[in-house]
């Protein structure tokens, strides 16, 4: 295929998938990701993935995109802004991250990248691959640094310039050639904000955060009782937590989000202190019905308050 087919090609995924909402789109060559290796392997030997033991699994397809699909040529890099058009009432007292106020992204995401799929299939020829968004054993970041949709930063999230880091990642792993995106270089600098932030300090060096001591880990991932050595670090954190990115100077340039899902119900803006130390049964899933919060259940966002409650 000529570089003019190809060229030709990838402009047409962009735009179809700039019709279905996506920010940012950029294309990798599907291939080993030989510089994450090394440190994909010395993180989980650190034990930094806590009790994420998923981590763990499927070392060599995290890291070699072939061994998901098969005949894959193509790594195409998706991005969707979820930064709101307004931020939960700071009377409330107890926070929720950003990613959650509205519908789980899970859903609403993997509907676009099937509807991008199809819409491929019809323009452009048959098309084999999987749509990927948080739900299989993808270096996404990675991926979407190499595509040229952003760098990592010090924090380990994405940061895209001019537009910061409120931003969902997807993939699509395709066994047909498109034109590769050049990464763009890091623009951290000598800034030090997230570090300098961070309350846990999971942060441990610039570009490396150990999992287990995040505030978003001990909100969401794990089960069992929060330590006692975090008492009162958690800055009223109920669920996940924006710290590190509410402080990247590059975030001032965030837009809220055009999709209607990712809008909070006007219920959690009313909800006071006391409601919260209440929340009932009825309550949780009137609020967080087809939300991310669903996955820590009533009885983990209780046990997360509880603990932010004791002195």
């Amino acid at each position: 295929m000529s570089s003019m087919e190809l060229y030709k090609r990838s402009q047409l995924l962009k735009k179809e998938a700039a019709s279905l909402g996506f920010d940012f789109c950029g294309i990798s060559k599907a291939d080993f990701l030989e510089e994450e290796a090394p440190r994909l392997e010395h993180w989980l030997n650190q034990q930094m993935h806590g009790q994420m033991s998923y981590m763990a699994n499927h070392f060599d397809k995290r890291l070699d995109p072939r061994k998901l699909v098969e005949g894959a040529q193509s790594v195409v890099s998706l991005m969707y802004n979820y930064y709101p058009k307004q931020e939960l009432n700071e009377n409330q007292h107890y926070k929720l991250s950003k990613y959650a106020y509205g519908k789980d992204y899970h859903k609403v995401i993997r509907k676009k990248l099937k509807q991008l799929l199809k819409n491929l299939n019809e323009q452009i020829g048959e098309i084999h691959g999987r749509a990927f968004v948080d739900s299989a054993p993808v270096l996404e970041k990675a991926w979407a640094q190499k595509s040229g949709l952003g760098w990592v930063g010090k924090n380990t999230n994405l940061i895209s310039k001019g537009h910061g880091s409120f931003f969902f990642l997807a993939e699509l792993i395709i066994d047909i050639p498109l034109e590769p995106d050049a990464p763009t270089k890091d623009y951290c600098g000598t800034c030090t904000k997230c570090i300098d932030a961070c309350p846990t300090d999971a942060i441990t060096r610039p570009y490396v955060v150990d999992g287990s001591k995040c505030i978003s880990y001990f909100t969401i991932e794990l089960k069992e009782a929060i330590p006692q050595e975090v008492k009162g670090k958690f800055e009223n954190w109920m669920f996940g937590c924006d710290i590190c990115q509410d402080v990247c100077p590059w975030n001032r340039f965030s837009s809220p989000t055009h999709e209607s899902a990712f809008s909070q119900k006007e219920a959690l803006n009313h909800m006071t202190k006391g409601d919260w130390e209440e929340i009932t049964e009825e309550l949780f899933d009137t609020l967080f019905e087809s939300s991310a919060v669903k996955r820590t259940k009533l009885k983990g966002l209780k046990r997360n308050i509880s603990f932010l409650k004791e002195k």
